[in-house]
């Protein structure tokens, strides 16, 4: 026999009572509210089978061997187009393509608009393909600003200098301009200070460059050297201090830059190596192996080759009977030959350790006739100073930039 569960009364009611509820809110929302509305959805049958044409580019960078003739095939440039081309290229702007120029070929869909060959950062080629072509030469403007820059030094010069935002270029422009006065190397010390107005070059408003030192201030141990770009009539552009002297020397107070001095000049010194009384009649420069090495003045190749314990040598002749001589190379920069006129700062040859030699370093030694000197203590003798004429026209300059300084003192604090 199957027996049914009894439901109980309540749960008959309870759901009873939810029904009828239901059913009244049905008939109110009907009886008083509209019905809503019936979305229409039409559909189009119509295609779209003509788009516009889109703008795209293609970036070729000329390569050693390339002519035009080759590129443009290779851009299926059509024939008729490229005979156009080179018929209206009446200035022979053309001829001039080389490698490394960057040309873009701008198309509208399929069909080749225009194509525009960069030369460098401020010129270009315009190559307007129309009915008629027109080529023309394209120079932007260059917008030179004024920068100014300033700071103390507070572990190496260099360091310093990029702390306060000046560009590296512009730093080692610095560097070479008082690097006849200070050695950046033995003579900078924590507390020194500097400042410096310089321009940087815009175009398109885009930095270009970082351009060329106006005015450059130093003080070192308390002592102020300032250097002033001056067009002389005679020598071009070059750096004067306040007296109007050449700030240029005969020679570089140091053949390489930013390193340090590990062992100087010293008549009495006890050899690493042979352990013996043997006087040490330069400067050695601790740096490592391959770092450039520059002629520290204008002069003629009279050495060049190995020499008992200095290793790979260069020995220097100069005028006013001046020789410098390099020591322990890595190896002789190309071309360096016996014979060879060299100018000041001119790459000679790379730190080594060739010779008796502990580790890499440069042995420089200078001489005034046959008689050594010290390099770090011995007064250069100066390149040509201002030219008279030119005096008042440096000192209204000078008096100027000098003014500039003072104002950039006051807005950002002595």
């Amino acid at each position: 026999m199957i027996g049914f569960k009894k439901i109980p009364k309540k749960s008959i009611f309870s759901v009873f009572v939810v029904a009828v509820i239901s059913i009244l809110l049905v008939y109110v929302d009907t009886r008083y509210n509209d019905p809503l509305p019936i979305e229409e959805v039409s559909f189009s049958e119509e295609l779209n089978n003509n788009p516009e044409p889109i703008q795209n580019k293609q970036i070729h960078v000329v390569q050693k061997g390339e002519s035009l003739s080759v590129i443009f095939d290779d851009k299926e440039v059509p024939l008729n187009t490229a005979y156009k081309i080179f018929n209206f290229d009446k200035d022979n702007l053309l001829t001039s393509i080389k490698p490394g120029d960057i040309m873009e070929f701008s198309y509208l869909g399929n069909t080749l608009e225009s194509i525009q060959i960069n030369k460098d950062d401020i010129s270009s080629i315009i190559i307007e393909i129309k009915d008629d072509i027109l080529i023309k030469e394209v120079v932007n403007e260059i917008q030179v600003v004024q920068s100014f820059a300033k700071g103390e030094i507070t572990g190496s010069f260099y360091k310093s200098a990029l702390d306060v935002g000046i560009p590296d270029s512009i730093i080692m422009d610095f560097a070479y301009i008082f690097g006849w006065d200070i050695d950046f190397i033995l003579d900078v010390r924590q507390g020194d200070k500097f400042s410096v107005i310089y321009e940087t070059d815009y175009s398109g408003g885009e930095k270009i460059s970082s351009g060329d030192i106006i005015f450059a201030k130093f003080i070192n141990k308390n002592k102020i050297y300032i250097a002033q770009r001056f067009y002389d009539d005679f020598q071009g552009k070059q750096y004067f201090n306040q007296n109007g002297d050449n700030v240029k020397k005969g020679f570089l107070r140091a053949p390489l830059d930013f390193t340090r001095i590990s062992d100087h000049f010293n008549p009495n010194r006890k050899h690493p190596i042979l352990h013996t009384i043997r006087a040490h009649k330069g400067t050695d420069y601790a740096a490592a192996t391959g770092t450039p090495i520059q002629a520290t003045g204008d002069g003629v190749i009279a050495f060049v080759g190995v020499k008992n314990g200095c290793g790979n040598e260069i020995l220097i002749r100069h005028a006013n009977n001046y020789q410098t001589r390099y020591c322990h190379l890595q190896k002789f920069h190309k071309g360096i030959k016996k014979g060879k006129k060299v100018s000041q700062g001119e790459v000679i040859g790379y730190v080594g350790s060739t010779g008796l030699a502990t580790g890499p370093h440069l042995h420089y030694e200078f001489m005034i006739g046959n008689k050594h000197t010290d390099p770090v203590k011995v007064k250069l003798p100066s390149a040509k100073p201002l030219n008279k004429n030119q005096i008042e026209d440096f000192n209204k300059l000078l008096e100027l930039n000098l003014e500039k300084i003072a104002e950039y003192n006051s807005i950002y604090g002595n």
